[in-house]
């Protein structure tokens, strides 16, 4: 099965690290260009000096995705994008707040969560939707989450905007069918990445063997399993497949 993306341009969200730059080095080994964003400038250059350093085209574009003008100037002066993975997510410009029983929760709390989660994904989706649509294909893929699929206890708010998200594919699923668009969730379990490597780094722990006795395949996700399947979303042999969410997340929880 060939995966080859070239001539595609693909913005990928939260690039600068983890997950979202093992997403962003797979779109790039397919042969699309890539518009690396993240929050942070240096780490968006830096992540463009990897993958270009590893032989893919790859340009930087640092904007914060809970500001709808920032996001609409960014996604102007990159040109057309073919493909957007919606990845940035979790602390955002503004952090978290802690988890904890949702009824001693404080309502400001929620605010990063949805921001990020959320309303980032609705203003990037927004605006590359008219390019799309005036050129007859694309593809949207949203990163979620098991949070936001089957809950998760202490972190309603999280969880909640992670549901969010993926109903907002769904809902543009059915919108833009017709115009030759898909749209998917990508629902990741708990991934081994830079913030979560001091938990990796003794997997005899207590603390990793309970996290990992909740998963069929004993062993957190690895972010290139994430890219590996972004991918495959955004090529024509998914062109039948949109609407969907896909867990990947090493048998946490089940799907029909």
């Amino acid at each position: 099965m060939e995966l080859d993306l070239t001539g595609r341009r693909v913005l990928v969200t939260g690039a600068g690290q983890g997950v979202g730059l093992a997403i962003a080095e797979a779109f790039a080994g397919a042969g699309a260009t890539v518009v690396v964003n993240d929050l942070d400038p240096a780490r968006t250059q830096a992540a463009v000096e990897r993958i270009a350093a590893g032989g893919g085209r790859a340009t930087a574009s640092a904007f914060d995705v809970t500001d709808p003008v920032a996001v609409a100037d960014a996604v102007a002066a990159c040109g057309p994008v073919d493909v957007l993975v919606n990845n940035a997510g979790n602390a955002g410009a503004e952090g978290f707040g802690g988890r904890g029983p949702f009824a001693e929760s404080d309502p400001q709390d929620w605010e990063p969560f949805i921001r990020v989660n959320l309303y980032g994904a609705m203003h990037c989706s927004r605006a590359v939707l008219p390019g799309m649509i005036e050129s007859g294909w694309g593809r949207l893929i949203t990163i979620v989450s098991d949070a936001g699929r089957i809950g998760d206890p202490g972190s309603a708010a999280y969880s909640a905007a992670k549901a969010g998200s993926a109903g907002l594919t769904r809902a543009l699923a059915r919108e833009n069918g017709r115009f030759g668009i898909t749209a998917n969730n990508l629902s990741l379990g708990t991934m081994r990445t830079d913030a979560t490597e001091a938990l990796w780094s003794e997997p005899d722990s207590d603390r990793a063997r309970q996290i990992l006795r909740n998963y069929a395949i004993r062993r957190p996700g690895d972010p290139g399993d994430a890219g590996a399947v972004a991918v495959f979303l955004a090529t024509e042999h998914a062109s039948w497949i949109t609407g969907q969410t896909l867990p990947l997340n090493g048998g946490y929880s089940f799907a029909l």
